[in-house]
């Protein structure tokens, strides 16, 4: 029974608790999408400052909050157990590779590494001198500061074609692992995910480029 019990824990329980973390993240970034498209009003970033004030005094977006920052922090965590866990299990490589197993589902460490150094980078631009720090200007005078650098710009729209790899695998993988896969719909689903990796990316990727264009 004890092993039954330590099989779940640490090799279903961790699966579990990333897809559950994955699809809450995935959830949250089309919210997050749709508040950055107010940067494209062309308002003087009016719409943006209510909508961003909003997110700091509304308690249950507090909450939401705390929330993505935990799911955050442990999507993380679990991921590099269970890569570690992975290595362990194998004792020798094998000659001959899955060739079955796309680049992405082989690789989803690496894009996630660089969407981590993504995440410490993106919180140090914005969150830090916004919410920790305190700055006399705005969240709408970070961004567009943030984004007339071609550098950042730069580092950010890669981040995101990490970020849709990524995604790629991690929308079907998280739903078979929640039970939520079945084969009636797989191609609908496949499909479902794929665009969600392509246009949710694609979306922060082009508002950072318009930015730039427009400030350069």
């Amino acid at each position: 029974m004890n092993t039954i019990a330590r099989v779940f824990s640490y090799s279903v329980g961790r699966k579990l608790i990333m897809a559950a973390t994955g699809l809450f993240l995935i959830i949250f970034l089309v919210e997050h999408l749709i508040g950055n498209f107010l940067l494209l009003k062309g308002d003087g970033g009016a719409a943006f400052i209510e909508y961003s004030a909003s997110m700091v005094h509304n308690l249950l977006i507090r909450i939401v909050e705390i929330l993505l920052f935990a799911a955050i922090v442990v999507h993380v965590i679990d991921g590099f157990a269970l890569f570690l866990s992975g290595r362990q299990k194998r004792s020798q490589r094998y000659a001959v590779r899955n060739k079955s197993a796309s680049w992405t589902s082989r690789n989803m460490i690496v894009t996630g590494t660089v969407i981590l150094i993504f995440l410490v980078v993106h919180f140090y631009t914005f969150f830090v001198p916004y919410r920790v720090i305190g700055t006399d200007a705005t969240i709408y005078d970070l961004v567009i500061e943030a984004f007339s650098n071609p550098y950042y710009t730069a580092f950010y729209v890669l981040a995101f074609l990490f970020l849709g790899l990524h995604l790629k695998h991690a929308f079907i993988s998280s739903l078979q692992t929640l039970g939520l896969r079945h084969l009636k719909y797989d191609r609908l689903l496949q499909i479902i995910g794929t665009l969600y990796a392509v246009f949710v990316p694609a979306g922060y990727a082009l508002i950072a480029i318009y930015i730039y264009l427009k400030t350069a």
